[in-house]
């Protein structure tokens, strides 16, 4: 794969992820990182987070995911590839 190419990952992260602030803490990962696309909650009480940005950076996003903020208690992430989409900046969805 060439360095710098931009390839798209999609999480389910699980466990306390709502109400503690963990869809602002992976936008400030992100915006840091140089990783573009959004994080949202779900009904079922999960976070949803998808990005885009070179592997390395992804590589990275997910070890933060893993770990989440202070208040959170992750218990499970489960990643696929997706498809590339275009995103300006990295957004938090309702």
């Amino acid at each position: 794969m060439a360095a710098g190419r931009r390839v798209a990952r999609r999480w389910w992260v699980r466990g306390r992820v709502q109400g503690v602030g963990f869809r602002d803490f992976v936008q400030r990962a992100a915006a840091e990182l140089g990783i573009t696309g959004y994080a949202r909650n779900l009904a079922d009480g999960r976070v949803e987070v998808y990005a885009i940005g070179a592997e390395e950076s992804l590589a990275q996003l997910a070890g933060l995911l893993h770990r989440g903020p202070p208040w959170a208690e992750v218990r499970t992430v489960e990643e696929q590839a997706a498809e590339v989409r275009v995103y300006g900046t990295f957004q938090i969805e309702p």
